[in-house]
């Protein structure tokens, strides 16, 4: 069995199942404890509880200010990058035999939005000549996909070095249906029909998988190329942008826009904690490493950091995510209507809580290989996973819910304390001084912003600012809700799918 290559625990047999699943079951556990726990402890010991809310809440405040201060950096490192020549800074180094291979996996995309991410290719400034680049399709969707394909290659296969259509097959055993298995099928393909056949050379090769609204921003490969060419050690490495969500920003509904930007915002924070850095969404990697690894895994849902975990294993941990701090732009979940959408963000955001399945396969691929490994190393990239997962179930319900339980649990005897009567006045005036973190996050989001459309006004502007006032809101419903129903579903074996969220403009 090649561990690296787990999915779930029903892949595996005997004492290795049993080990799967009870770290399968650890990540929920962990959560509904903390939950329950408060609960109860708000009945049985409210005092107990008030001063856990309180030192809680102070905790909150001093990390909305230190992530504050990380997402200004970020902020101020990815306004350089954009304005950096990078073609100019590649000029002093060998960079004319640099090829990238673009893949882009679609399922029941429209011709529009295809359009638009190949579009993006030609704006960014490389050469075209260099680039190979793969229309990955499902052949479940049917001839529409077949369609759109050859739509795509008559109006930009000429324009590349070299296009190529692959079509996944449905119903391969062992495989689940979704991105990693088509992208997995699309880089064997080009690997033997184009790489090998041709004799690239591997190590010249970069690999970008990118989701089919990703709309790079001009400038990208040459900034990838430069980083690659300069980063010690550049093919134990996967590089990261930076997501935001601009190409359907001015027409998607407010709750989706705070959604996207909270997660855009994440990411940037992310890029200054390098050692926090995970791939995510659309990334880039060496053919090199990916060819080592055996492409990515067909058999779980979060293909897009699975295949950072994996590369970090498999190189006995010597492997890392470099941040770009470069922008590529992307779609906001949006649908025909206001409860659709809210019904596919609330889907899309627990498929984003399914990656919790990465923290057991990290757990039991140390287990497993832990003479082989650098333990404090792996130690730590298992603790903050699991903090940062832990965190994302159940933080806003600590603050937004479980914090008001000891008044309401309390009884008689505890609502007639100082401490009961202060909570409240404790608890607001910390999370008001908080709010300095949603006042910034309005800030940056609208400096961000794309030019606005002819046919809005400028009270679009305004509602895009007065928007971030659901935060506390949509942190529960669109963030901690749907995190903890990801983890009790692994908890309970209960498997999730690939759920490909819908695109609309």
């Amino acid at each position: 069995m090649d561990y690296l290559k787990v999915g779930k625990a029903t892949e595996l047999t005997g004492r290795d199942r049993r080990l799967y699943r009870l770290l399968e079951i650890a990540p929920g556990f962990l959560s509904w404890s903390t939950l329950l726990l408060l609960i109860i402890l708000s009945y049985f010991k409210p005092i107990w509880v008030a001063y856990f809310i309180i030192a809680f809440d102070v905790y909150w405040l001093l990390l909305v200010i230190y992530l504050g201060i990380l997402l200004l950096f970020a902020y101020f490192a990815m306004q350089k990058n954009v304005l950096i020549n990078w073609r100019v800074k590649c000029n002093n180094l060998s960079w004319q035999d640099i090829h990238h291979l673009i893949i882009f996996p679609t399922y029941k995309e429209s011709l529009e939005i295809i359009k638009q991410s190949f579009q993006g290719l030609l704006d960014d400034g490389y050469p075209t000549e260099k680039m190979i680049v793969i229309l990955a399709v499902e052949a479940r969707e049917g001839k529409d996909a077949l369609v759109n394909a050859k739509i795509i290659e008559q109006e930009y296969g000429n324009k590349f070095k070299k296009f190529l259509i692959t079509i996944h097959p449905d119903n391969i055993v062992g495989e689940l249906k979704g991105k990693g298995a088509n992208q997995a099928w699309a880089a064997k393909e080009v690997k033997e029909k184009i790489i090998d056949k041709e004799n690239y050379d591997y190590n010249k090769i970069l690999v970008s998988v990118f989701d089919i609204d990703t709309v790079v921003f001009p400038g990208y490969f040459f900034c990838l190329t430069y980083k690659f060419l300069t980063t010690p050690n550049p093919y134990k490495a996967s590089y990261q942008p930076i997501p935001i969500y601009h190409n359907n920003i001015w027409q998607a509904y407010f709750f989706a826009r705070v959604a996207a930007a909270s997660n855009t915002f994440w990411q940037m924070m992310q890029q200054i904690r390098q050692e926090k850095l995970a791939t995510y969404s659309s990334h880039s990697m060496t053919w090199r490493a990916l060819v080592d690894i055996n492409f990515w895994s067909t058999n779980m849902v979060s293909e897009d950091s699975r295949i950072f975990w994996h590369s970090l294993c498999y190189y006995k941990g010597d492997y890392r995510v470099e941040p770009l701090y470069f922008p590529v732009s992307m779609d906001i979940c949006m649908d025909k209507n206001i409860y659709q959408t809210m019904k596919n963000l609330y889907k899309q955001q627990r498929r984003w809580g399914w990656g919790v399945e990465n923290v057991p396969y990290l757990i039991f691929n140390v287990i497993k290989n832990y003479k082989e490994l650098p333990i404090k190393k792996m130690i730590g990239r298992i603790f903050i996973q699991l903090y940062g997962f832990h965190s994302w179930a159940t933080n806003a319900l600590i603050i937004g819910i479980i914090g008001w339980l000891p008044i309401i649990f309390g009884g008689n005897q505890f609502n007639n304390m100082v401490l009961s009567n202060n909570l409240p006045t404790i608890t607001r005036t910390l999370m008001i001084i908080a709010m300095i973190g949603l006042v910034f996050s309005a800030i940056i989001s609208t400096i961000l912003l794309p030019k606005r459309p002819s046919n809005y006004g400028f009270s679009k502007n305004i509602i895009i600012i007065l928007q971030w006032l659901i935060l506390p809101i949509t942190i529960i419903i669109f963030g901690a809700i749907p995190s903890l129903e990801a983890q009790t579903r692994l908890m309970l074996g209960k498997y999730m799918g690939y759920w490909v969220t819908p695109k609309s403009r």
